[in-house]
């Protein structure tokens, strides 16, 4: 299966490497991405013979949130819905499919890019990567089922300070709170994170799978809960007055 904006190919171990591909915009979020993310992650989640994933993005980043220079403001409730039902899906595809996912976090992972790196297994960030939550700021709302993940890494405190102040977070800091599994040097995040992702392909993959979505299921409060609040407040944002006049001044 081929795709414009990312990259997928399967070694002969059973690890597959999902890579985000739009590195002239930091890899950012359009309509696109999103759902190709979504197929490829849908693909590999029924390939037997996928035994993993591996998840990065190409060059400077590994996402940089939602395209704002792209970004086209939803003309009516149902495309808004349309929209975040598209994102969600992603987050279905990725935190609760069968298949472990292991994060390679490089270079910046910024609102739903971030996002995504938590909704990995086991996310492994580059020394220099970095993250942060600009949300709040645009008068918009996290997804990716953030607000039941986020409490249950690392309390719920701490998620409130990602989620309102929004300041950025190195990797070291990320790893001190709960949030990045494990630190490798930027020239060697990929070889770690196949190190890791082949040992789970080596393991037998019908314990695997029922251990992913066991744990997916009962590790944190009702993930579909969380992302049926975080679509509704989505929404309302989309189409709040404030946020399109915030995003018409960044992209003019």
């Amino acid at each position: 299966m081929t795709y414009e904006t990312i990259l997928s190919v399967l070694g002969d171990d059973g690890v597959r490497t999902i890579t985000l591909n739009r590195p002239k915009a930091l890899n950012a979020m359009n309509g696109q991405l999103v759902r190709e993310v979504t197929l490829a992650f849908d693909h590999a989640n029924q390939d037997i013979a996928t035994k993993a994933i591996i998840f990065t993005g190409s060059g400077r980043a590994f996402c940089a949130g939602d395209d704002l220079v792209e970004h086209s403001h939803p003309g009516s409730e149902s495309e808004a819905r349309a929209a975040i039902d598209a994102i969600q899906r992603a987050t279905r595809a990725i935190s609760l499919g069968d298949k472990v996912v292991v994060g390679a976090i490089n270079g910046w992972a910024v609102g739903g890019g971030f996002e995504w790196a938590i909704n990995c297994d086991f996310p492994i960030w580059a020394e220099s990567a970095k993250a942060f939550f600009p949300e709040l700021y645009w008068g918009m709302f996290v997804t990716g089922g953030v607000t039941a993940l986020l409490p249950a890494l690392v309390g719920l405190n701490q998620a409130r300070e990602l989620l309102f102040l929004g300041e950025r977070q190195s990797a070291d800091a990320l790893h001190e709170m709960g949030l990045a599994w494990r630190i490798a040097p930027d020239d060697k995040l990929l070889d770690e994170a196949h190190l890791v992702a082949a040992k789970i392909a080596a393991l037998p993959q019908g314990a695997v799978c029922d251990m992913k979505r066991t744990l997916a299921r009962t590790a944190c409060t009702d993930i579909e809960a969380a992302i049926k609040l975080e679509t509704e407040a989505t929404m309302r944002g989309f189409l709040d007055p404030e946020t399109i006049e915030r995003i018409k001044e960044f992209g003019s």
